[in-house]
């Protein structure tokens, strides 16, 4: 006999009852959204101004350190194309003298056969592919005049430099075609970097923009405090250093030019220099920051440092990274102005020292040639001062 068992529902009890599997499956199902809905957070919340403000700081960076590689590429790809120029100058020149040979040794062999020479070699000899080999495999020499001998041997000569120089050339070529596409390629960088920039600011309300107005004010506060405090301790310097020199005159009876600081260590050929490139860089104030503009209507930082030294006579590399390198390095307690100060650790900005912690520079694209304090970003940021001559 078969087995006759009665059906019995599966599920759980709630209560007392016992709800069919379906209803269970659903019980689950609406707990488990629920948890996640109060557990997940808002998509992508918005960052604070704090943070928008470090983030645009750190592209703004980021762009002027592409812009110094696009500088140095740029420059580099100048000076390439020069010498692209040249080698292909001196190819065209080499190829006219080579012409002019092979037309001389063309009438010798015309007028060997005129004559009816029995070895009408010399025209042979334009066509070989190695006109040395030829020579050595033949007795064409010997059948050759003086005369006809000095303009083989300027044919030789020219075709052996004129090959050299067109390998020359072509190399050249393909290295300014990669240099080139570097160039665009650090180019694109630079718009990345500040197209970024600029989106994060267009998406502050006008409530914020007032907000990030406030913070760069009390930024900009603390830095005048700390220019104000590096000149008050450079006055105080100079102060003790000029007592120091009295009173070593008062006592040895003889004139001191010792002294720790102040400006009688201060060479006086360089205070003039300095004068000149300071009177040059306060004429900038207010030209608006241009990266890879080296003036006159606009400059980055290091075309700003390089056009103001130029304008004292002296000459400064391109890019911060061969400007850092130039003169001779002194500590912050030294600076004097003219100085050239330094900013990351990636020297990706400088800016012209003039006094009293202040300095003229091209901060950064939107903004304009201006006096700041060197505290502008904090003192952390200095990287470096040098004296450029």
């Amino acid at each position: 006999m078969a087995s006759h068992r009665k059906w019995s529902p599966t599920g759980t009890r709630i209560a007392g009852i016992r709800t069919p599997a379906l209803a269970t499956a659903a019980l689950t199902s609406v707990a488990l959204l629920s948890q996640t809905a109060n557990a997940a957070p808002s998509a992508d919340p918005k960052p604070s101004i704090e943070e928008v403000e470090k983030k645009v700081d750190d592209l703004y960076h980021q762009a002027e350190a592409a812009t110094e590689k696009y500088n140095a590429t740029r420059e580099k790809t100048a000076q390439q194309r020069k010498r692209v120029d040249s080698l292909l100058d001196d190819v065209a020149q080499r190829t006219e003298k080579l012409n002019t040979a092979r037309e001389e040794l063309g009438s010798f062999a015309a007028a060997q056969y005129r004559t009816g020479a029995s070895a009408p070699d010399t025209a042979t000899l334009l066509l070989a592919d190695n006109p040395q080999d030829y020579f050595d495999q033949t007795q064409l020499m010997d059948r050759l005049t003086s005369r006809q001998k000095v303009a083989v041997d300027d044919y030789v000569t020219e075709q052996a430099a004129t090959t050299k120089k067109r390998a020359e050339a072509s190399q050249s070529l393909q290295t300014l075609t990669t240099t080139q596409s570097a160039l665009k390629t650090s180019k694109a960088d630079v718009q990345r970097k500040l197209a970024a920039a600029r989106d994060l600011l267009s998406k502050l309300t006008a409530e914020e923009k007032a907000r990030l107005a406030a913070i760069e004010k009390k930024k900009q506060e603390a830095a005048d405090r700390k220019a104000a405090e590096l000149a008050q301790q450079q006055a105080a310097a100079e102060k003790k250093a000029q007592e120091a020199a009295a009173q070593q005159q008062t006592t040895s009876g003889t004139t001191s030019t010792s002294g720790t600081s102040g400006s009688s260590t201060t060479d006086s050929s360089y205070t003039a220099k300095a004068d000149k490139a300071l009177a040059f860089a306060r004429a900038q104030i207010g030209k608006p920051y241009v990266w890879g503009a080296t003036g006159p209507g606009s400059y980055d930082c290091s075309g700003l440092t390089q056009a103001s030294w130029k304008a004292a006579g002296v000459d400064l590399p391109r890019t911060t990274w061969d400007q850092v390198n130039v003169g001779t390095t002194v500590p912050l307690s030294d600076i004097k102005p003219g100085d050239l100060v330094f900013f990351y650790d990636d020297i990706s900005h400088v800016g012209l020292y003039v006094g009293n912690g202040m300095m003229i520079h091209a901060p950064k694209p939107g903004a304009y040639v201006r006096e700041e304090s060197i505290f502008y970003g904090g003192e952390s940021i200095i990287h470096s001062v040098v004296r450029p001559a």
